[in-house]
């Protein structure tokens, strides 16, 4: 995702390469234990019918998944997920698959697609900014909406991360929703940014020279961003660009005035709130707080914390350890995000069904 200092989107370096390096070995070990591991076989196998779709009617085709519920009868309830920050395929490396099968037991099928550019998807995520991915999801709900096993008094909404940035675009253009379902969304890009610096900063011990040099790096490249320069202007000034490349310096130029107030308080969709103690990527006081001052319709927002989570909403104990994440991901892959996340998205949808 290469996120620039301080002005990055919420999911940073080092989750990259753990979730990268934990697929890697996942990938490795799983080819080792088939033959005789009927008990993998049997953790990857989900309770759903996926489908691969082509996603029409916005700015390019989207290649997608539809993962189906593989009891009960259609017309199904939809769940559009709403990727968070990098190049994120329709399965998201296939940690998607949980939240897909819970929803599905709550009768509710699950659309998915490939950012631009990834896994054979036209186009570049990178050249996108917070509106174009909100016009993207509003098109693919439109598309869904035409099929004939989707209810289209029924679909709602799954997004992380940077998705809180376009979560309430789209909610607050789009009547009749279901729901919204926010995993650890940020509010506004550059105090998101601080935040996730100054919190990676203590996590690592840094000292105070240290934090007053990535402090002053930050301020710099946020100076370079209101004037607009370009990237190279950007390295000639800096030097070391800490893996930022001129796609990734146009994506940030594009976006990092973005922030979600002013749609969330358009907002009139019902909406949960998940949150994890353990979030050094955004600040979950702000948000949490922000969403309440700004959703004040009865009943409208529900908030879940989940002390031992991550930005991921994976365990604490998991992230740290490549080790542990590997046994759990081929043993036990529902077990790699906080206990209650899966069943609390699954009961609040049941709980919205129950209300019709």
């Amino acid at each position: 995702m290469g996120p620039a200092p301080s002005t990055s989107t919420s999911a940073t370096t080092e989750r990259r390469r753990w979730a990268r390096r934990l697929l890697l070995s996942l990938t490795v070990v799983v080819t080792l234990l088939l033959a005789g591991g009927g008990w993998v076989v049997y953790q990857h196998t989900y309770d759903i019918r996926e489908e691969q779709v082509t996603i029409t009617g916005g700015a390019q085709p989207l290649k997608g998944v539809i993962a189906w519920p593989t009891g009960g009868r259609g017309p199904y309830g939809l769940v559009v997920f709403v990727h968070g920050d990098g190049p994120i395929d329709a399965t998201h490396d296939t940690f998607y698959r949980p939240a897909w099968e819970a929803l599905a037991r709550a009768g509710y099928a699950s659309l998915s697609w490939n950012k631009p550019g990834l896994a054979g998807a036209p186009g570049n995520w990178l050249h996108q900014s917070m509106q174009d991915r909100a016009e993207e999801t509003m098109a693919a709900i439109a598309w869904a909406k035409k099929l004939p096993d989707v209810d289209p008094a029924r679909i709602g909404l799954w997004g992380a991360s940077q998705a809180g940035w376009v979560l309430p675009e789209v909610a607050a253009r789009t009547p009749g929703l279901k729901f919204v379902i926010a995993v650890s969304p940020a509010i506004n890009w550059l105090r998101q940014g601080r935040y996730n610096l100054l919190a990676e900063l203590k996590e690592r011990g840094a000292s105070p020279e240290e934090t007053r040099a990535a402090v002053a790096r930050s301020d710099e490249t946020l100076e370079h961003l209101r004037k607009g320069s370009t990237f190279e202007r950007y390295r000639a000034a800096v030097g070391d660009v800490d893996g930022m490349t001129p796609d990734r310096w146009r994506f940030v130029m594009t976006n990092y005035t973005s922030d979600a107030s002013d749609d969330l308080a358009e907002m009139r969709t019902p909406v949960l709130l998940m949150l994890g103690g353990h979030d050094v990527n955004v600040d979950v006081d702000e948000t949490e707080d922000t969403y309440r001052r700004l959703l004040t319709r009865p009943g409208q927002l529900q908030v879940r914390r989940y002390p031992d989570a991550t930005h991921s909403m994976a365990r604490k104990d998991v992230e740290d350890s490549e080790l542990r994440a590997l046994v759990l991901a081929l043993a036990a892959p529902r077990s790699l995000t906080v206990e209650g996340y899966l069943d609390d998205m699954r009961r609040y949808v049941e709980s919205l069904e129950a209300q019709q």
